[in-house]
């Protein structure tokens, strides 16, 4: 990997937006070409009850910014609250995912080091519309470096009465 060449902002509302793998948008800031490998950077919005499977990444790190909205995160066998504001780590190898607990669409950045994770979002977003064929999903995630190891949080962990009213999960 090569370092980026050159310094660059990105505007609020650009990057190229596609149908992503939550129930929202995905819009990809930053891909692999323009950092010279180092990270790539998404924006999500996640609908509510929604989040992707339990998943490794075998070679990137995978980092969260909660921009609106509450999350619950499972790391390994943990699970941990992660409301706007908070960061969230995810080393490479870790077993994670997460559910959108907010009534309304949440909103968060995903950063990969390194880069190459974006085209995952593309060839999800490429895929027929309407429910997506499970062997689709796990072909793609295989492609790109991505084991699919469980189902989403909704599935494995439902919410308690008590974790709707308000979380008693401890935070990030």
């Amino acid at each position: 990997m090569s370092a980026p060449t050159k310094a660059f902002v990105i505007l609020a509302g650009e990057g190229v937006t596609v149908r992503g793998p939550a129930g929202g948008p995905t819009t990809i800031k930053v891909r692999a070409e323009d950092t010279g490998g180092t990270f790539a950077l998404l924006e999500n919005l996640i609908a509510p009850g929604e989040g992707p499977p339990l998943h490794v990444h075998g070679g990137e790190d995978e980092m969260w910014y909660i921009l609106e909205g509450h999350f619950r995160v499972r790391v390994d066998e943990r699970i941990l609250d992660a409301q706007a504001g908070s960061f969230v780590f995810v080393p490479r190898g870790t077993a994670h995912c997460l559910q959108n607990v907010s009534d309304a669409p949440a909103r968060l950045m995903v950063m990969f080091s390194p880069a190459g994770m974006e085209r995952f979002f593309e060839e999800h977003a490429a895929l027929p519309a309407g429910p997506v064929d499970p062997a689709a999903y796990l072909e793609i995630a295989r492609r790109n470096g991505m084991q699919v190891i469980g189902p989403p949080l909704a599935q494995s962990d439902p919410l308690s009465e008590s974790d709707q009213r308000g979380s008693a999960l401890p935070a990030v």
